[in-house]
């Protein structure tokens, strides 16, 4: 085949059809088309993403650690504030990415940045946990620094928007200058935290700090052109492989107690409910198109990207659950079987609550037939502890656990599909009718 290159960076061949040669030379940041057809997540936001997942994996690593050691209330506490600060910085890119992605060289070297900043904040938090463990001062410096770099890069990227996009400059110095502050309010706190009161309070202040953000620059300084379907695609692609990290912890939690006694029922049964759960709640999450309904309904985008919180860090505590449950297996935890189901019981019923609740919000009806749906799956979770405290073996019951995102998605694909596409059908009608 013949070919030969245009002045244009484009390889055209022998036929007359020509191929792109993608460079990377500086772009105007101008913003990216809202309504632009066939958008996707990026390969390197892919790559991102990976780095995140790392982070979520330490936490939940961390999680489970302690709660086997019966250290609950502490392994809590350090995991949602680990979960929060991972969650929060990957949220803040993946909108800014979605309206400003020009992926010149400069927009990813500064995306490299802060993947470092990842690396460091996840090699961080067993230090920052076992703090919490300890009481008394919290030991969050080098957490901070990876947190601060991860947000310092962002607003290189905010000031190159607003400097190159004149139509949403308000919008793009507004969340510059909110991230400025809360990370002065960060690096002050290293030296003023002195206890864990002191700690927690100052934290809850900059945590709305941070929220705010957002929700002056959408609301207040005109917003930003973010893209609802890629936004969709991008917070989808973040919890499969949010899932996948707890499969895998999983399993390298039960290779030391393969290797050292075989294999037993547990294991298998416990192999088999960690791969259900997954699967079951994968399958879940995309019932319905959450990307069309959020495009019919852009106002409820701080609905949608923030009651994700509660979504991911579900999916990771699972994913400790489970990895708590390997120890158990392996004889390497203080909780009974009741408080192993626990483990992963709870994290799976906030999961489906909040998947419902998205739903809910995004249909703008409530449907009692999902509603019974998201019953019966809570009653399966409910029997499963049930179980385990009557003393049915903990692999069963995390077998039960597993029966709650099976039921959700059998009656979905049985009756309640039916019900979901009249009324997604009568909202993204009214949208374009109206």
């Amino acid at each position: 085949m013949h070919y030969s290159f245009s002045r244009k960076g484009r390889i055209r061949l022998n036929d007359g059809t020509s191929h792109p040669v993608q460079t990377h030379r500086l772009r105007r940041m101008s913003g990216r088309d809202p309504h632009e057809q066939q958008r996707v997540a990026s390969p390197l936001e892919l790559l991102f993403d990976l780095t995140f997942v790392i982070a979520f994996g330490v936490a939940a690593a961390q999680l489970a650690h302690l709660m086997a050691q019966g250290k609950v209330w502490p392994g809590l506490v350090g995991f949602g504030f680990a979960v929060f600060a991972i969650w929060w910085a990957w949220m803040n890119f993946s909108w800014f990415a979605s309206a400003y992605d020009t992926d010149d060289w400069v927009y990813r070297l500064m995306t490299m940045l802060q993947m470092v900043g990842v690396i460091v904040l996840a090699l961080s938090l067993p230090a920052m946990f076992a703090s919490v463990v300890r009481g008394g001062h919290i030991d969050n410096t080098v957490m901070v620094a990876g947190y601060v770099v991860m947000r310092i890069a962002m607003v290189g990227q905010w000031l190159r928007a607003a400097a190159q996009d004149r139509q949403h400059r308000s919008a793009c110095l507004t969340y510059a200058c909110v991230i400025v502050v809360a990370q002065i309010g960060w690096i002050i706190q290293i030296f003023v935290s002195t206890s864990a009161a002191v700690f927690f309070g100052t934290a809850l202040v900059l945590v709305v700090v941070e929220m705010s953000g957002p929700l002056l620059a959408e609301r207040r300084m005109g917003g930003t052109p973010w893209h609802a379907h890629h936004i969709a695609e991008r917070y989808g692609l973040l919890a499969i492989i949010a899932l996948g990290e707890g499969v895998v912890g999983t399993v390298a939690s039960l290779t030391a107690a393969v290797g050292e006694h075989g294999w037993s029922t547990d294991a298998i049964l416990l192999v088999v409910a960690g791969t259900g759960l997954t699967f079951g709640m994968w399958w879940v999450y995309f019932l319905v198109p959450a990307g069309e309904l959020l495009h019919a309904r852009r106002q409820l985008s701080f609905w949608y990207g923030y009651l994700h919180l509660t979504v991911y860090g579900a999916i990771v505590a699972t994913g400790a659950g489970l990895h708590v449950a390997a120890y158990y297996v392996e004889g390497d935890s203080v909780l009974g079987s009741p408080g192993t189901v626990l483990a992963v019981a709870i994290p799976v019923g906030l999961y489906l609550i909040s998947m419902f609740v998205i739903y809910w919000l995004l249909v703008a009806h409530f449907d009692l037939i999902h509603a019974l749906l998201l019953a019966l799956g809570v009653a399966a979770l409910v029997a499963a502890v049930g179980l385990a405290a009557g003393g049915t073996s903990m692999a069963l019951c995390l077998m039960v656990v597993t029966a709650a995102p099976v039921v959700v998605v059998v009656g979905f694909e049985a009756v309640g599909h039916r019900h979901a596409a009249e009324i997604i059908g009568r909202r993204l009608g009214v949208h374009r009718g109206g």
